[in-house]
């Protein structure tokens, strides 16, 4: 075993009697980025009596389990029970969400071209990757996937919805910018003190009509990746003395500090205070406008990312309003007990991780230098990543699922995508649609052994 191993061990980063293996890594999203490191690993195969049984058996049509029967509602929900979250399914199953984000087709030539040698149409590539994700043991669509013909396929995945109800303003509004992976807005403040917001939060809301019935939807997106940092109160207060936002800021720090106080004066708490009044604000009006047109599907929330998952208020705050906390995790190579522990005590709600990936070298033609993900060596690494995170994952009683970032590699010939999603392999396909086998053989034993996972690590073994 490498020194780096021996180390965690010592440390306790790894349960004792765990066969753990290296993987090598880097992170080039973080600032600076790092060298190539060793990463300790743990597979399936370190738990052989799940690696060798066969997969999870007695599910019903959306994937629930049907020996522990709970409630049925005809809708997704959440429930507590014996100290784990579920996703409780509209038959009354306990579910765990195991889904892929933007499961859409590439609309550069190549990709075009190839999509119609390998599957004769679009409408036959629905039916087809809709069978093909339930082989490799996923039972759901993340974001930005192309639900409106998935959908109408025979093997039926349940789906989520992204709304962008502030970034869809802030279009209307004007004053918005494209960053890379969401939105940006001025000096990083969103538009949640526009009066004009919360008219428009009521109409945008009446396209959830459509689907309001629909069993197979889990639930809403909000946004995705606000800018919702610590720095929020600095940031309002740089904007125009006329922005409802200026304003909102000044009479908060003058009810505090006193009529003539300026940031100078403000307090840490009273950072912390205003960020949480900031995401409060923003989620009252969107759940609100949500579950006034759709009372039946789960309000998942605006993507938390960056810092903003380590600040408690914003889980606290979120917990005020959401069903499911929806986190997008980067930088971690295994979930952080503690961080993950804290996000369900502070919002007292099971949370979703909506976004994480590793990038390939050996996937050709890809430099792998836009996103946030890890960058592995081998396809193989990607899947004993896949392994090591859900399994960090499944130890915690708080998570209800994960999301898979994303269907199809970056297309480098796609030059109007956005500028995370230019030239990296983050797909289970490539941006042709041939899958990588070997990380989709490592998806697929942990996918099919997720409710057998979960016994083992609650009873303790």
């Amino acid at each position: 075993m490498n020194t780096p191993l021996l180390v965690a061990l010592a440390l306790g980063v790894l349960a004792p009697g765990l066969v753990c293996h290296g993987v090598e890594a880097v992170d080039v999203a973080a600032k600076p980025a790092g060298p190539w490191k060793s990463y300790p690993t743990r597979t399936l195969d370190d738990l052989p009596s799940i690696a060798a049984a066969p997969a999870d058996a007695g599910l019903n049509r959306f994937g629930g389990r049907t020996d522990r029967p709970s409630r049925a509602t005809g809708f997704f929900r959440t429930e507590r029970i014996d100290g784990r979250w579920w996703l409780i399914d509209p038959e009354g199953g306990r579910f765990i969400h195991r889904a892929v984000v933007s499961v859409s087709m590439q609309r550069a030539p190549g990709a075009v071209a190839a999509l119609q040698q390998k599957f004769g149409g679009e409408e036959p590539w629905a039916t087809q990757t809709a069978a093909w994700l339930h082989e490799q043991g996923f039972n759901g669509l993340g974001a930005w996937s192309d639900t409106t013909r998935l959908r109408a396929a025979p093997q039926k995945l349940a789906y989520t919805l992204i709304w962008n109800f502030m970034s869809s303003y802030g279009r209307k509004r004007g004053g918005t910018y494209q960053l890379p992976g969401h939105t940006g807005y001025p000096k990083n403040a969103i538009f949640v003190f526009d009066p004009e917001f919360e008219i428009f939060c009521d109409e945008h809301a009446r396209q959830l009509e459509a689907t309001k019935n629909d069993p197979w939807l889990l639930g809403h997106f909000t946004d995705n990746e606000l800018p919702l940092k610590r720095d929020t109160l600095a940031n309002f207060l740089s904007l125009p003395e006329t922005d409802p936002g200026f304003r909102a800021a000044q009479a908060f720090l003058r009810e505090r500090r006193g009529a003539t106080a300026t940031i100078k004066d403000a307090t840490e708490v009273d950072q912390q205070d205003f960020l949480a009044l900031v995401v409060d604000r923003y989620l009252g009006l969107v759940t609100r406008a949500i579950r006034r047109v759709d009372p039946n599907h789960l309000v998942l929330g605006s993507r938390f990312h960056g810092m903003q998952v380590r600040y408690p208020e914003t889980f606290r705050t979120a917990g005020r309003h959401l069903d499911v906390v929806a986190v997008n995790y980067y930088h971690a190579w295994s979930a952080d007990p503690k961080l993950v522990a804290m996000w369900e005590r502070e919002s007292g709600r099971p949370y979703l991780i909506t976004e994480w990936y590793a990038k390939g070298m050996d996937a050709p033609g890809l430099a792998n230098v836009s996103g946030a993900g890890w960058v592995v060596k081998t396809q193989r690494d990607r899947g004993r990543f896949y392994e090591n995170f859900t399994l960090s994952l499944l130890e915690s009683k708080g998570c209800v699922g994960w999301h898979w970032f994303k269907y199809i590699d970056n297309d480098p010939e796609d030059t109007k995508a956005d500028p995370s999603n230019r030239d990296s392999n983050k797909g289970i396909v490539s941006n042709r649609y041939e899958p990588y086998a070997d990380v989709l053989t490592a998806m697929k034993r942990i996918n099919e052994r997720t409710y057998r996972l979960i016994e083992h690590f609650d009873a303790g073994k």
